[in-house]
C-alpha cells in the first residue's frame, strides 16, 4: 500500500504538468502564446509590487533592530512560562504574520539550537505551518491589485494567526507534552 501511495505521489505532479498543456492544445488554445502572455503579466506584477516589498522589509528591519521584539518577549515571558509555554516561540508568533522568510529563519535557528524533536522545535514547526504571513499578503497582493481598504481582511487574518498560534501550542503540548 505504501509503495502504491509513493508511486502516485511521485508521478502526480509530472502528470498534471503534462496534462494541462495537452488538454489546452486539444481545446485549440494557443498554449505557448498563452504562456508568454501570462509571463508578461507576471513580470509587470512583480515590478509593481517591488515598492510594497521594500516598505515591508524596512518596517520589519526597524521592528527587529529597535529592540521592540525583544522587549515584547521579555515582557510576556513570565506569563508564558506560568502557562508552560516556552517563551522562545513567542518571537515566531510575532514574526510569522510579518514575514515568511524571517519567521522561517527564526524557526531554523530554534531547531538548530534545540533540535527538531524538542518541544520548542515541534511547536515552532507547527506554528510555521499553522499561521500565515498576513501583513505580507495584505501589503504585497492587495497593493499589487490596488485594494486600499483591507481593514476587515487585516482583522480576520491577524485573528486567524492568533488562533493558529494558540492552537499550534495547545496541540503540541497535548500530543507531545
Amino acid at each position: 500500500m505504501l509503495t502504491w501511495i509513493n508511486t502516485i505521489s511521485a508521478w502526480s505532479i509530472p502528470i498534471i504538468i503534462a496534462f494541462i498543456p495537452l488538454f489546452a492544445y486539444t481545446k485549440k488554445v494557443p498554449v505557448y502564446e498563452s504562456f508568454v502572455d501570462g509571463a508578461k503579466d507576471g513580470f509587470s506584477t512583480a515590478i509593481s509590487i517591488i515598492p510594497h516589498l521594500v516598505g515591508m522589509m524596512v518596517a520589519i528591519s526597524v521592528f527587529r533592530a529597535s529592540g521592540a521584539l525583544e522587549f515584547m518577549v521579555g515582557w510576556t515571558a513570565p506569563f508564558l512560562q506560568w502557562l508552560g509555554v516556552p517563551s522562545e516561540v513567542l518571537p515566531l508568533g510575532i514574526l510569522r504574520p510579518l514575514t515568511g522568510t524571517g519567521s522561517l529563519a527564526y524557526t531554523t535557528e530554534l531547531i538548530r539550537a534545540y533540535g527538531p524533536d524538542s518541544m520548542i522545535g515541534r511547536i515552532a514547526s507547527t506554528i510555521q505551518g499553522s499561521t500565515d504571513t498576513t501583513l505580507y499578503v495584505l501589503t504585497v497582493y492587495f497593493g499589487a491589485v490596488g485594494i486600499r481598504n483591507g481593514r476587515y481582511a487585516l482583522k480576520v487574518g491577524l485573528f486567524s494567526d492568533v488562533i493558529g498560534f494558540i492552537a499550534a501550542i495547545a496541540v503540541c503540548l497535548f500530543v507531545f507534552g
